[in-house]
C-alpha cells in the first residue's frame, strides 16, 4: 500500500504547484506591462537616448576644449588678431595650428549629423572621423614643425588624438550596447504583455477543484470489509 500512496501524494503534489503556477501567471498585472510598454516607447519618442546625448554633449566637449587651446596658443603667440592672420590667411602646414582646429570641426559637424540628427546605430562614422583624425596628427607631427613651438605643439595634437579615441570607445562601449539592450528589453516586455492578454482572465479557485484526500486507513478499512462479507456470502 505504501506505493500507491506515494503515488497519490505525488499527483496531490504535482495539482497544487501547477495550481499555483497558473496563479503566478494570472497574478501578473496588464496594467504594469503596459505602463513599462509606454515608458520604453516614451524613450524611443523622445528621439534620443539618455547615453546617446551624453556622447553627442562630449563630440560638443571636444570641439569648445580644443578651440579654447586654440585661443589660448593665439594670445600667446603674439595677440590673436595678428597670430589669426598669420595662420588662417597666410596658412602653413607646417607651423600652423588653425588645421587642427578644422579637424575638430569636421569630428563634430559628422559625429552630430550622424548620431544626433540622423540617430545612426553604426559605428562607420566615428570609425571615419577617428581614422582621418589619426592619420592627419601623426603626419602633421611627423612633418611639421610644431614642436619647436612651445608647449602647445605637444598639447594640441596629443588632446585631438586622446579625444577623438574617447569617443570611439564610448560609442562602441556604452551607447550602442546600452540602447540594443533597451530595445531587448522593450521586445521582452511587448512579449510578455501579449501572452497575458492571451491567458483568459478571471479564473476562480472553484476552477482549481482537487478531491479532497482520502484517509489513511480507508483502503485497507474496504478491504477487510470485503473479506469478512465473503464467508457470510458464501454462507
Amino acid at each position: 500500500m505504501n506505493p500507491l500512496r506515494d503515488e497519490m501524494d505525488n499527483a496531490l503534489s504535482g495539482s497544487q504547484s501547477s495550481q499555483a503556477s497558473l496563479r503566478e501567471v494570472h497574478s501578473i498585472n496588464p496594467t504594469q506591462l503596459m505602463a513599462r510598454i509606454e515608458s520604453y516607447e516614451g524613450r524611443g519618442k523622445k528621439g534620443i537616448s539618455d547615453v546617446r546625448r551624453t556622447f553627442c554633449l562630449f563630440v560638443t566637449f571636444d570641439l569648445l576644449f580644443v578651440t579654447l587651446l586654440w585661443i589660448i596658443e593665439l594670445n600667446v603667440n603674439g595677440g590673436i588678431e595678428n597670430t589669426l592672420e598669420k595662420e588662417v590667411v597666410h596658412y602653413d602646414y607646417h607651423s600652423s595650428y588653425f588645421d587642427i582646429f578644422l579637424l575638430a570641426v569636421f569630428r563634430f559637424k559628422v559625429l552630430i549629423l550622424a548620431y544626433a540628427v540622423c540617430r545612426l546605430r553604426h559605428w562607420w562614422a566615428i570609425a571615419l572621423t577617428t581614422a582621418v583624425t589619426s592619420a592627419f596628427l601623426l603626419a602633421k607631427v611627423i612633418l611639421s614643425k610644431l614642436f619647436s613651438q612651445g608647449a602647445f605643439g605637444y598639447v594640441l595634437p596629443i588632446i585631438s588624438f586622446i579625444l577623438a579615441w574617447i569617443e570611439t570607445w564610448f560609442l562602441d562601449f556604452k551607447v550602442l550596447p546600452q540602447e540594443a539592450e533597451e530595445e531587448n528589453r522593450l521586445l521582452i516586455v511587448q512579449d510578455a504583455s501579449e501572452r497575458a492578454a492571451l491567458i483568459p482572465g478571471g479564473l476562480s479557485d472553484g476552477q482549481f477543484y482537487s478531491p479532497p484526500e482520502s484517509e489513511a486507513g480507508s483502503d485497507e478499512e474496504a478491504e477487510e470489509k470485503q473479506d469478512s462479507e465473503k464467508p457470510l456470502l458464501d454462507l
